[in-house]
């Protein structure tokens, strides 16, 4: 290797993606992971990108947030959207995947790529050069003080919950139906595990009486609102979890009748032989959760592949410490990249990985490169890190609230649709600007090779209408989608 290579500390999402990116654009990789030597309180194995929580990237609307974010990265070649397609499960409106295969693809792709040198390894000090550490929300104890050396004392962290995994074939899929809400996807994509009345109020007793795992002593239990506990939303009013992981509305029942509330299971595997209780992380004593549980209709002989698990995730304050290009402020040759930053889920954290990727190729060519836009998802999520306030810093997935404000007064049932025409600008004239388009149909075509996705550009993946389509838009107002596209 005639160039110095970047190190990489970690292979989850993010260090995967900014290697993958790296390698492709000729910058030569020197990732490290620890795993399977060493391993975390979450993770099975030693593949690359394994999903420890659930196996959902979220929604693969073009409007939602978090769909326009995929787009955005699909636009790069990114390997991380490509595996999740190659390995996509049915789920509604979302982008769920096989986590076995999703893992497979990824590892295969990396260490297939000449420029990436894999070190199995524990990093305990800092490689000397380009570092980006990429260690997750589950960072050791030698990483974590080597953060702390770095930054001091305003390092935080969140108590987060996986949800329990069961085994099809314990289940009596008489007591269940199969349904999407709203009949999205192929309409039936879930199954689902509906309560009356009676039976969820004593549902709702048992989880709320039932014992938890206690943090230690000297750690304050803070949740991360996107991802409370079952128990803990249940805790906050009888209704509540009817209002949330076991809302009815949008799913009828075989009857026609509308049930009181549901549970909601999600494929986890091409095979169908294992299924996600969607939103039910949780942080009760396995031996709690056997038992309350098995209430739930058709489980009263269920076997759970994986129980409910709580850890401590690791995550700086970001707006003390980093920059919009995810550089330390006092050492700006170590960018951060993935949960550890302050972005919360797999989408954000490859996406950051990704972003990280392009500023430094353009800074080994010497060239200065902006920030992305803060009208585009990828801005978005720098600009939440960077510009949010220090003291009530939390971590968040991409929603329309880390946007750039639109202008003028436009009705809420039509955002999404500006809020995506105008992303799709911006990161179109970003890319004209520094050169990013004039690689994508090349870059296209090798990550469906390699990843067996489709090949994807801006314009394409833009949607055709915007949600409001019988709206005539104003002169001051973003370009349509159907003029973005064309």
């Amino acid at each position: 290797m005639d160039k110095p290579a970047v190190h990489i500390v970690g292979a989850g999402l993010a260090g995967s993606e900014c290697a993958y990116q790296l390698a492709r654009r000729g910058i030569p990789v020197v990732l490290h992971e620890m795993r399977p030597k060493k391993m975390t309180p979450a993770h099975k194995g030693g593949q690359l990108a394994e999903l420890v929580c659930s196996n959902s990237l979220r929604s693969d609307d073009p409007l939602h947030a978090a769909g326009l974010l995929k787009r955005e990265m699909e636009a790069f070649g990114s390997l991380i959207i490509g595996a999740a397609r190659h390995a996509a499960v049915p789920a509604g409106g979302a982008l769920a995947v096989d986590r076995d295969i999703f893992a497979d693809k990824v590892t295969a792709t990396v260490r297939a790529h000449p420029l990436i040198t894999m070190a199995w390894d524990e990093v305990t000090e800092l490689p000397e050069g380009d570092v980006v550490l990429a260690t997750g929300p589950l960072t050791s104890d030698a990483m974590s003080k080597v953060l702390l050396g770095l930054l001091g004392d305003e390092y935080l962290y969140f108590y987060d919950a996986i949800a329990p995994i069961v085994d099809a074939e314990s289940l009596d899929m008489s007591a269940l139906f199969a349904a999407s809400r709203y009949g999205k996807g192929d309409g039936d994509d879930y199954l689902n595990a509906p309560f009356d009345k009676e039976r969820y109020l004593a549902f709702y007793k048992l989880l709320t009486e039932a014992e938890v795992v206690e943090p230690h002593a000297f750690e304050t239990t803070q949740f991360f609102e996107g991802c409370l506990p079952i128990e803990e939303l249940a805790r906050r009013g009888v209704d509540t979890p009817r209002f949330g992981p076991m809302k009815p509305v949008g799913l009828t029942a075989p009857d026609g009748s509308q049930p009181y509330a549901v549970i909601q299971l999600r494929q986890e595997n091409l095979a169908k032989s294992h299924y996600n209780l969607v939103g039910f992380q949780s942080r009760l004593k396995w031996g709690e959760q056997k038992r309350v549980f098995r209430t739930i209709p058709g489980f009263q002989n269920a076997e759970f592949e994986r129980m409910g698990q709580i850890h401590r995730n690791t995550f700086i304050n970001a707006p003390t410490h980093l920059d919009k290009q995810y550089r330390l402020k006092s050492h700006p040759q170590i960018r951060l990249a993935g949960q550890i930053t302050g972005v919360e889920g797999y989408l954000e954290s490859a996406a950051s990985g990704l972003a990280i990727a392009l500023y430094l190729v353009a800074e080994r060519a010497g060239k200065s490169l902006e920030p992305f836009p803060n009208g585009t998802a990828l801005g978005a999520l720098s600009r939440h890190l960077t510009e949010s306030k220090a003291k009530h810093f939390q971590p968040a997935n991409i929603n329309y609230g880390l946007f750039e404000d639109l202008p003028g007064r436009i009705r809420k049932r039509e955002r999404r649709g500006h809020y995506a025409a105008r992303a799709h600008q911006q990161l179109r004239q970003w890319m004209q600007i520094y050169g990013f388009e004039d690689e994508l149909p090349a870059a296209s075509a090798a990550t469906a090779s390699e990843t067996g996705s489709s090949e994807t550009t801006v314009s394409e993946t833009a949607p055709s209408e915007t949600a409001a389509s019988e709206t005539t838009l104003s002169e001051t107002s973003p370009p349509s989608l159907a003029e973005q596209a064309g």
